[in-house]
């Protein structure tokens, strides 16, 4: 990827973290307001991993180790979680 790649994805992360702060203060329901930064979130975390970490041009069998380390500390937040309450 050339240096004007990389400054489309970072425009596109600008534009969704400018979209996260403005949910925050648009008023919206709580849930709604909710989903829309997880969303936004979710999104941003994907062009992270997959641009600047570089996911996108490495083996498939990469991917599936860094997803492999995501969902494990995804279940170990949700046990956690679900301890305290």
């Amino acid at each position: 990827m050339n240096a004007k790649g990389y400054t489309l994805v970072y425009v596109v992360l600008f534009v969704a973290a400018t979209a996260q702060v403005l949910v925050e203060f648009a008023g919206l329901a709580y849930w709604t307001a909710f989903g829309a930064i997880i969303g936004l979130s979710a999104a941003k975390a994907l062009l992270v991993a997959g641009y600047y970490q570089h996911l996108v041009s490495e083996p498939r069998s990469v991917s599936y180790v860094v997803l492999t380390g995501l969902l494990a500390a995804l279940a170990l937040t949700l046990a956690a979680a679900y301890s305290i309450s």
